[in-house]
């Protein structure tokens, strides 16, 4: 093989299969050949060049849920083998170097590549990356299941294992999309009372079949209010794309209860200082995890039997399942099947 296929993605919002010349792998580095890329909204700030990691008008190929086995190791490797099954996260790998790896924070790294972003993604046959951003993950899990797992997955299972939450209490998971389905499921295999909300009553149905004890629909009542009747929410995971919604949650949270915000939004969050003030109450935001982290979500999930629901589709169908994504259709996520 001269060539491997992959989609670019331009900020116009043309995606484009093209045939790209082999990479091999530098020095810490492997080949990974694709199984299945998962489509997220995160994939946005990658194609629309927000970090400004490329020249302006410059494609990359998206994509930062990544499944597959490793093609072809680079110099110094160790530790990794060619056929391995293995999982990319949003985060390509820390440097070890900087400050906030001598800390130990490698998810902060400064010095860290984004997939689909400063360095290209999984929509696309094969894919090279530093093996400190590499995933160690099962061989009996379906790739396109696995995928999610490797950014919203962990996003979830990260979020709420290092929140104020413990077994028994009441966790509010709000939204039930493309994180919020699988934030119900993990926080109900973690041992915690789980309250979804979302607009209308047409999600209580499958919010109750994910796991919920609890529906709340923030159209016909004030979910902060229904959540203090419950008891008041020790933590509450935030997972819609808007500030707005999440501002009147605060009023809901139990004395020392958190907010954790995983949905990126547009808007802010607006709360007053009172509800923080009398009952210790804060808002975090809450990123993702290392390779490490990832390979105890998978772990979890596994043995818990959480799985995405998801929709694939061919590489050459890559364009229009990021419109189906983005148009909030998708049920729940979107992912490529290389092969398919």
């Amino acid at each position: 093989m001269s060539g491997y296929r992959a989609v670019e993605a331009s900020a116009s919002g043309e995606f484009t299969l093209v045939e790209r010349e082999f990479e091999q792998p530098g020095a810490g580095r492997v080949r990974v050949a694709v199984e299945a890329c998962g489509v997220c909204h995160s994939d946005v700030a990658g194609i629309m060049n927000m970090t400004g990691s490329r020249p302006s008008g410059v494609p990359v190929v998206p994509g930062h849920e990544v499944i597959g086995r490793i093609d072809a190791l680079g110099e110094g490797v160790s530790g990794w083998h060619v056929g391995q099954r293995v999982g990319l996260g949003y985060l390509g790998g820390h440097c070890g170097a900087c400050a906030m790896c001598r800390r130990g924070d490698f998810v902060y790294c400064t010095d860290q590549p984004v997939l689909g972003d400063s360095q290209p993604g999984g929509y696309a046959e094969y894919i090279t990356a530093r093996t400190s951003g590499l995933v160690a993950v099962p061989d009996d899990i379906p790739a396109a299941e696995l995928a999610p797992l490797m950014c919203a997955g962990l996003t979830v299972h990260h979020a709420l294992i290092t929140s104020a939450a413990r077994t028994g209490d009441l966790v509010a998971i709000q939204g039930i999309g493309g994180l919020g389905h699988l934030g119900i499921q993990y926080a109900r295999a973690m041992g915690f009372r789980v309250a979804a909300i979302a607009r209308g009553q047409d999600k209580k149905e499958l919010a109750l079949e994910l796991g919920a004890h609890h529906y709340i629909d923030s159209t016909a009542s004030d979910p902060a209010q229904a959540l203090r009747e419950l008891g008041g929410a020790k933590v509450v995971l935030a997972t819609a794309s808007s500030g707005a919604s999440m501002s009147p949650l605060v009023g809901g949270l139990a004395v020392h209860g958190q907010l954790v915000v995983v949905g990126v939004a547009q808007d802010p969050i607006e709360v007053g200082t009172i509800p923080l003030i009398f009952g210790a109450r804060s808002i975090v935001g809450s990123l993702t995890g290392t390779p490490q982290d990832n390979e105890d979500n998978v772990g979890f999930a596994s043995a818990q039997g959480i799985r995405p629901m998801i929709e694939s589709v061919a590489l050459e169908q890559a364009g229009e399942a990021y419109a189906r994504m983005m148009s909030g259709d998708a049920r729940f996520r979107m992912v490529i099947e290389i092969g398919r």
